[in-house]
């Protein structure tokens, strides 16, 4: 495997952003666009076409199910067969299942092609997305890779949740429900482009027979075993993005309770997504500097415990107060983005198998797909809105502790510590070890 990188001076390497993977983050981005224009809009579609909500939960569970299983899939892939072929698997799988979803699914409103179609589609964005986060971690400077993958998830975000909501609000006005759902091809094809034909950076998988590749596929589960540091940092991204999925189940219906419109609900939400974006790369910069363990424990942790609290009960508090209840909302998107580093320390424990350990952090990235929203339908009932939430703020807390035992060698605050410490210890201490 290539490891090395250009350390040029170019203004992407001086943000740490990596020079010679800028067109594949332009092309995670304006894929993701594609992928996330029907995030907000498909499910009332097809309620009102008139399918059933049993339906329409069916269809999205089934679909975050394909996502988790593509998500672990995407980094033992990358690491066996190399990225840019992953991606484009992940790619082809995605058109595949846009035009069975599209043609044979929604237009006539078929739930069995339906179902088939869409989890089909679900394995297409992890695939290419998360394969390209492999990427970076073997291209990046360790010095600057908080930074690199902090840039990665502000793409990933600002595509799947802020331009492809921008987007389909105009599209379904001039295109239409179905037009709008056949150009995502288009913009997943154009993101290709960049990703896979403008970007000329190398990366190729060391292994070239078939068994050291079906090796390199149970990696992805014996990595947790040799270095069980992995399954903590899986366990914490799994809790990360939990509530993120949990809330739009329960709190549209509370806010509303206490006098928001949908309107002034999906407002909050999108800009929401709009701070945790801007921050994601805040927070890589920070996790550099500070430490990216310390970071993802008191930002992305003991912080996403407090926020969401204050969150939820600041409407209590304050009653309808639009801008109050924006701020505490924003709060929660800004410290969410705490986590990105995380992204940097998983991958660093291991010399190599990177890839390996990357499965196991995008499996975490795909499980809350459906595991928030499970959450919100085995509790509500029992504890009500206010016990959900303690749940998920109790959650970030054990997230918190569980980062504390995911350490460097030595307790280094980044892997680039690890290498500088070693490289000024003394010799005679050296020859010791």
């Amino acid at each position: 495997m290539r490891t090395e990188t250009n350390s040029g001076n170019s203004l992407l390497d001086k943000v740490g952003l990596p020079g010679q993977l800028g067109w594949g983050y332009l092309g995670i981005l304006i894929f993701m666009m594609g992928d996330g224009l029907e995030q907000g809009w498909l499910s009332p579609y097809l309620l009102e076409h008139g399918m059933s909500m049993q339906q329409s939960a069916s269809l999205f569970t089934v679909y975050g199910i394909t996502i988790a299983i593509s998500s672990w899939f995407s980094g033992v892939l990358a690491e066996g067969y190399g990225a840019k072929k992953t991606m484009a698997m992940g790619l082809l799988l995605y058109i595949i299942g846009t035009i069975g979803f599209v043609a044979y699914g929604m237009t006539d409103l078929n739930f069995p092609i339906m179902l088939l179609t869409y989890a089909l589609r679900g394995f297409g964005y992890p695939l290419f997305a998360y394969s390209f986060l492999v990427w970076i971690t073997y291209r990046s400077p360790q010095q600057k890779l908080g930074r690199a993958v902090g840039w990665f998830w502000f793409v990933f975000t600002g595509g799947l949740n802020v331009l492809g909501a921008y987007y389909s609000s105009w599209a379904i006005q001039h295109l239409g429900y179905i037009n709008t759902m056949w150009s995502s091809i288009f913009w997943v094809l154009v993101g290709g482009f960049f990703a896979l034909v403008l970007n000329r950076d190398k990366f190729k998988s060391s292994n070239t027979n078939p068994g050291a590749k079906a090796q390199e596929l149970m990696k992805g589960l014996t990595i947790v075993k040799e270095e069980p540091k992995v399954l903590l940092g899986g366990l914490v991204r799994v809790i990360n993005t939990t509530a993120q999925f949990a809330f739009p189940v329960f709190l549209p219906t509370y806010m509303a309770a206490h006098g928001f419109s949908t309107t002034e609900w999906l407002q909050i939400w999108g800009t929401i997504f709009t701070a945790n974006i801007a921050f994601n790369l805040i927070f890589g910069f920070v996790g550099d500097q500070m430490g990216w363990r310390n970071t993802v424990m008191w930002f992305g942790g003991v912080g996403c415990a407090l926020s969401t609290l204050l969150f939820f009960y600041t409407p209590q508090l304050v009653g309808d107060n639009f801008w109050v209840v924006l701020m505490a909302g924003v709060l929660w998107g800004a410290l969410l983005a705490g986590y990105v580093p995380l992204s940097a320390l998983v991958p660093s424990l291991v010399s190599k198998d990177k890839g390996a350990a990357m499965a196991i952090l995008n499996l975490g990235a795909g499980l809350p797909v459906f595991l928030g929203p499970a959450i919100v339908g085995v509790f509500i009932g029992l504890v009500g809105n206010e016990g959900v939430v303690w749940i998920l703020a109790g959650l970030y807390l054990l997230s918190a502790i569980l980062t504390k035992f995911i350490t460097l060698p030595d307790n280094a605050k980044t892997a680039h510590h690890v290498k500088a410490d070693v490289a000024t210890r003394p010799i005679k201490e050296l020859s010791t070890r």
